[in-house]
């Protein structure tokens, strides 16, 4: 229909320059997410420089996905954390930090999991007309728990074929409670507050309404 916006791709938001001040910052995170994976490799063992680059990814993906900067930081910051964490001993040296850290970030990548399937139609994104928040909550829960159930084969992987990560049944289903309670806080938060860019977002709204 004639007026119809043509929602951004991804690789035109990844491309986008910084627009505010938050951006910066967020890049500024994906940096020191690079920047980490050198220092691992040069003053710690091979294998956390491996576990630091398992982080990259999902530093660069809510770029890709147009992610509002303040959910891009928290996003950043709390996978740098989490791999941190890993690198330094903390789960062993504070065995409970383990639990925030599933729940934050279970949370976080529940929510960056749902805004990529919106962003390949799979569903609704917010701000989308069509967009209902019981599916976002619904939605976003069940990939919290996907990736919980994910993470916990990774850890027995880790176990069995890496190093000796503490892993029991207790310990695996607990971190899966908490990530699911997680990702269903986080897809509350999503229903409720903006997540995605303010310009992708009405894009992503003049798309609908052209239809």
């Amino acid at each position: 229909m004639t007026g119809a916006r043509t929602r951004p791709t991804m690789v035109e938001n990844f491309l986008r320059a910084p627009r505010s001040a938050g951006a910066v910052v967020a890049d500024a995170v994906r940096l020191v997410g690079l920047v980490s994976v050198v220092v691992a490799a040069i003053w710690f063992e091979p294998t956390d420089a491996g576990i630091l680059a398992l982080a990259l990814p999902a530093l660069v993906v809510p770029r890709f996905l147009g992610a509002r900067p303040a959910f891009d930081i928290v996003t950043g910051v709390t996978v740098l954390v989490a791999a941190w964490s890993n690198v330094i001993d903390l789960y062993r040296t504070f065995p409970a930090w383990d639990i925030p850290m599933h729940l934050v970030a279970t949370g976080v990548l529940a929510t960056l999991a749902y805004l990529a399937a919106g962003r390949f139609d799979v569903v609704p994104l917010p701000g989308d007309p069509d967009f209902r928040r019981r599916t976002g909550v619904v939605v976003t829960t069940a990939f919290g728990l996907a990736l919980s159930a994910v993470w916990e084969m990774v850890e027995w992987l880790g176990k069995t074929f890496v190093d000796s990560i503490l892993v029991t049944y207790d310990d695996t289903i607990g971190d899966m409670a908490v990530g699911g309670v997680g990702a269903l806080v986080a897809g509350i938060l999503m229903a409720r507050v903006r997540l995605v860019a303010r310009d992708a977002a009405d894009d992503a709204a003049g798309v609908t309404r052209g239809r």
